[in-house]
């Protein structure tokens, strides 16, 4: 009896330090730290809260065996994008959010997440599922293979845009990639791709010359480089959207071309103040349209329909430069976009002045007159430039 008895508590003994060590063991495993991650994953997202669950997913079967994180970089969604991916954060440690008040574009959201990221690489991708994610671990591959770039091609064996590109659009991708090919002298296929895998370290040096505006971040990375990166490609199918709206439009075009223009000037003309001059020339071609159609009326004067003219031509800038040159610190409703008018007149008045000044200056001292002319309008350009970006649309 005593000896049954001792077998029984033995045994209730026994399975109670099993249980105790069981639960030590889920403790320990509980709150040991993740391993570091050698794959950072930068989403920059803008209303996709009904594609990142499923993106999630994706990854999580493509990287099976490989440490990764995620880093959600929300242009503060109103579809409550950066909610989700916060909620999802408390559910998996590996996925992270960074939320944007006040900036806008996927090139700042991409350059704010790779240096938010510790990994010593990183990878871009569309939050959207147009981008292929089984890809992923060829491309990690090629890294660590010793590649600098891993480029997600749609234009090499295997890829291919045909399943998410409208015709117009994927002529326009084409169109844009040969310009940039030979504008930057890169030697790779897909230079307009927004899939791509980089050292972390790569990015680290050349951030300061990055572009924050536009949407081509590939393109900027790759010129402004520090040396010759070592480039490889894996195609990979386009796919069509599930959810959200696609991002491309006519502004991504021009920020593209901007991101070209500086990168030909070596860094030294900012890609604000190209679209800057770029709607000043516009400007000009609309103060011509309104003379010629102002002197039509009858007994119109020319100064009557010269001043008409500039007042035309100075509205239709700051309409079209809120829209586009400063959409970043674009001016919304009735009161801000009329004091902006406002401010952006006296701006352009001052302006003409400094033009004026400067080239009857050198008129007296050169006797040129197209020297002369062009340095007034040069420094009238640079004058209503710095002062709009410094008043009319000044970031508080």
């Amino acid at each position: 009896m005593h000896i049954s008895c001792g077998a029984e508590k033995a045994a209730v003994l026994s399975e109670a330090f099993q249980l105790t060590d069981l639960a030590q063991e889920e403790k320990a495993l509980l709150e040991s730290p993740l391993l570091p991650a050698e794959l950072s994953l930068v989403i920059p997202t803008f209303n996709e809260s009904g594609n990142l669950r499923e993106l999630i997913r994706r990854v999580e079967a493509a990287l099976a065996g490989v440490e990764w994180e995620m880093i959600v970089v929300d242009d503060n969604s109103p579809d409550g994008t950066s909610a989700l991916a916060k909620e999802i954060a408390q559910e998996d440690p590996r996925v992270r959010c960074l939320r944007r008040v006040n900036r806008r574009g996927l090139a700042g959201a991409c350059i704010e997440g790779m240096l938010a990221s510790s990994a010593p690489i990183v990878a871009v991708m569309d939050a959207d599922l147009q981008h292929d994610e089984r890809i992923l671990p060829q491309m990690l591959a090629k890294i660590r293979a010793g590649a600098d770039l891993v480029v997600g091609s749609r234009h090499v064996d295997g890829g291919s845009d045909e399943g998410g590109f409208t015709a117009r659009r994927a002529a326009i991708s084409r169109f844009a990639t040969v310009l940039a090919k030979k504008a930057l002298r890169a030697d790779f296929s897909d230079l307009m791709s927004g899939f791509f895998m980089v050292r972390r370290e790569i990015v680290e040096n050349c951030a300061p010359m990055l572009a924050p505006t536009g949407f081509k971040i590939l393109a900027d990375i790759v010129a402004s480089a520090r040396k010759p990166l070592k480039i490889e490609e894996v195609g990979y199918m386009f796919r069509e959207r599930l959810a959200g709206e696609s991002k491309f439009d006519i502004k991504v075009g021009l920020d593209f071309l901007g991101l070209l223009l500086n990168k030909v000037s070596g860094g030294r003309i900012p890609v604000r103040f190209i679209f800057f001059a770029l709607v000043g020339l516009s400007g000009v071609a609309i103060h011509l349209l309104t003379v010629n159609a102002a002197m039509s009326a009858p007994g119109m004067t020319f100064p009557v329909a010269q001043s008409i003219a500039v007042v035309v031509a100075m509205t239709s800038n700051f309409y079209v430069n809120n829209l586009i040159t400063y959409r970043d610190a674009q001016l919304k409703g009735f009161w801000p976009l009329l004091r902006g008018l406002l401010y952006f007149y006296a701006v352009c008045a001052f302006g003409s002045i400094a033009n004026v000044g400067v080239a009857a200056w050198l008129y007296n001292i050169e006797h040129a007159v197209l020297v002369s002319a062009l340095a007034g309008v040069i420094m009238g350009s640079v004058w209503n430039y710095t002062l709009s970006s410094l008043f009319v649309w000044r970031k508080d």
